[in-house]
């Protein structure tokens, strides 16, 4: 009898952590999630416990084991990512000098408009980085804590990548995997190396005895130690992979596996890329980083835009509502769906700008509903969450359709939207294309196992492992009748982000005032 081979993928995003179980064919066979908290000691501060973080691993590798009745020792890889960007600093011994931080944290504003304000940046630094530069990277927040926390950084031997990390944890060999740093801005993603002349214009030079070497994707990166068979259940030795950027693994579980080819993760963040054989150097791109291919760039545009706004929504405006839900047995996100399906697009322009977690696009941008009156409901309300969020990636689609015209008209669309027809629709609608969803579950943990499979030698690359493991299980087409009234929406939405900045601008000076004071 042929023997069964698998793989497992761990997905560490900014409050829930997953790990998942694969066939070679890409089939699920168990996945298991836990929360974690997220921690705001301050107005723009996101952090969390990395001892929680490290626990909450042990339990859903456990779990994912337990709940896939295989042989550990069957799993022939595993492979980690997690959140870009944020930071966890740790000692030589793997013990945290301060909490983690995630990437939605914007404490570090003012030194990333320091950065811009110097000429230097365009001329020398961009054609080295190519990518823009935003609150939530590592090296804002290490300027940051050089500058107010000297003592976290001094006291870390390592500054890691929360896959790192977690990585670090499971084998005791301590990396940075070369998709996810070099979307960090601390490394030259042109020649794909640590470089001084990058560090110090952050002011960063003595980081650089901190960082761990560089490993490629599919590299074994270490194998699972005896101390953590014991504590997991999984086989000691078992190799693990270098892992991937999380937007590379999102891009890899929707089925990009050609260049040219557009897609959406609709998650905390609002990401859309797209695959090269050329990168992009563009003061106003987002960001080109590495792709776990020889001669493969990533093009990206994002920002913390995205389905994140309704979990803060619900959070805080309807935590009865999901209690009551849950009691039924029912689900607080098919109460928005039903109350958002009751409205329909034309009788309103309530407008929301989607920036509960800031943006790194638009300047001292804030969220909030415009155009309220007494005829607004609940409904309208998450309606225009649903659309807000809509309108955010359309402004980064248009940015990358700007630089390459040759992109798809179809679009594959992945995260945690995909469980709502009703939103599904909106996005169909408001972008007018043809949206694809692929029969998978987990985009982050099958991604990253997708590298797991190349290192344990079943696919020659990754692009061959995403033809096999993926495939596409539902198709949404946009109506026609509805391309007018969202037509005109996107254009109000676009001429009121333009006309809010002077107001963001305004507020944003009197807090720092009123700190200042």
């Amino acid at each position: 009898m042929k023997k069964n081979y698998y793989i497992m993928g761990i997905d560490n995003g900014g409050t829930v952590t997953k790990a998942a179980i694969y066939n070679l064919e890409g089939q699920v066979l168990s996945i298991a999630s836990n929360t974690t908290r997220m921690i705001t000691p301050k107005p723009f501060f996101t952090e969390r416990d990395i001892d929680e973080l490290w626990q909450s691993n042990i339990l859903v590798i456990k779990e994912v084991l337990k709940k896939s009745n295989i042989d550990a020792g069957d799993i022939v890889g595993i492979s980690v990512t997690g959140h870009g960007n944020g930071l966890y600093l740790v000692d030589e011994h793997g013990k945290p000098t301060r909490n983690g931080i995630i990437s939605t944290d914007n404490r570090a504003k003012s030194y990333v408009e320091n950065w811009y304000q110097s000429p230097k940046f365009e001329s020398d630094i961009l054609p080295k980085t190519m990518q823009s530069i935003w609150a939530g990277q590592p090296v804002a927040l290490l300027a940051w804590l050089q500058d107010n926390e000297p003592e976290s950084l001094n006291n870390a031997r390592y500054i890691f990548m929360v896959k790192d990390l977690i990585r670090f944890c499971l084998t005791g060999e301590a990396y940075q995997e070369l998709t996810d740093i070099s979307g960090t801005n601390l490394i030259n993603v042109r020649d794909r190396c640590y470089d001084d002349e990058i560090l110090a214009f952050w002011g960063g030079l003595s980081w650089k005895d901190k960082l761990p070497p560089i490993k490629l994707s599919t590299d074994c990166c270490g194998h699972i130690t005896e101390d953590i068979a014991a504590l997991t259940g999984l086989k000691a030795g078992t190799p693990v992979s270098g892992g991937v950027f999380d937007i590379s693994a999102s891009s890899l579980a929707s089925g990009i596996n050609q260049i040219n080819k557009l897609a959406i993760v609709a998650g905390t963040w609002s990401i859309n890329e797209y695959v090269t054989d050329k990168p992009v150097v563009d003061k106003n791109l987002f960001m080109t980083s590495i792709y776990p291919m020889e001669n493969r760039w990533q093009i990206t545009e994002a920002s913390p835009t995205s389905a994140s706004n309704l979990e803060w929504f619900i959070t805080h405006f309807m935590a009865a509502d999901k209690h009551l839900e849950e009691a039924k047995g029912s689900s607080v996100y098919e109460l928005c769906n039903q109350l958002v399906d009751i409205t329909t697009a034309d009788e309103s322009r309530l407008m929301f700008f989607p920036f509960v977690f800031g943006s790194n696009t638009i300047p001292d941008a804030t969220a909030g509903f415009v155009g309220v009156t007494s005829f607004h409901q609940r409904s309208h309300f998450l309606r225009a969450i649903y659309e807000g969020v809509a309108f955010s990636h359309l402004y980064h689609v248009e940015r990358l359709r700007n630089i390459n015209p040759q992109l798809s008209d179809v679009i594959r669309i992945a995260g945690g939207i995909t469980h709502s027809p009703v939103w599904l629709q909106i996005f169909a609608d408001i972008f007018q294309c043809q949206l694809e969803i692929v029969d998978v579950k987990e985009h982050g943990t099958l991604g990253t196992a997708m590298t797991a499979a190349v290192m344990a030698g079943y696919f020659p690359d990754v692009f061959a492992a995403c033809e096999s493991m993926v495939k596409v299980s539902k198709v949404i087409h946009p109506q026609p009748d509805k391309k007018a009234v969202y037509a005109e929406k996107y254009a109000l939405y676009k001429k009121m982000l333009n006309d809010m900045q002077a107001t963001w601008k305004s507020c944003s000076t009197v807090k720092k005032q009123a700190v200042e004071a």
